[in-house]
């Protein structure tokens, strides 16, 4: 807890506006001395209050602390809104940030066997080669 009280300095650098994506997009430094890093979460609200957007419409990746700490660079995008961020940002980063649901679905060991099985029989079979192990 005493972590989150520590002060924390974010500069942008590389600034641009995509207007075809609707979005700002930059590199962003966290200085953060005497902290081992800031979570995405915390730093998503920091640049929503800084550029005056609402946290759902930001977007951080891609950050590494560099060696010896106390500084940590990565990627935002700001986009213009939340229903363009849905549009062009990716599903598994939407998952992260809650804005879309996961898609379950078999290991890939089990769809690879389903797979093989199915290459055994031809034709209407192929479907029921595959459903026929399920219920076992």
């Amino acid at each position: 807890m005493a972590d989150r009280e520590q002060p924390v300095t974010l500069r942008t650098r590389k600034f641009i506006r995509n207007a075809l994506l609707g979005r700002k997009q930059m590199v962003v430094d966290v200085l953060h001395p005497n902290r081992a890093n800031v979570s995405k979460d915390e730093l998503r609200q920091k640049l929503s209050e800084l550029y005056k957007a609402d946290k759902n419409q930001v977007s951080c990746f891609g950050f590494r602390t560099q060696y010896g700490g106390g500084k940590s660079t990565g990627f935002a995008l700001i986009y213009d809104s939340h229903e363009v961020m849905k549009k062009f940002e990716p599903h598994y980063r939407l998952v992260r940030y809650g804005a879309a649901s996961k898609i379950e679905k078999a290991s890939r060991q089990q769809r690879k066997q389903r797979k093989n099985r199915a290459k055994t029989v031809r034709g209407t079979a192929k479907g029921k080669a595959a459903t026929k192990d399920k219920k076992k």
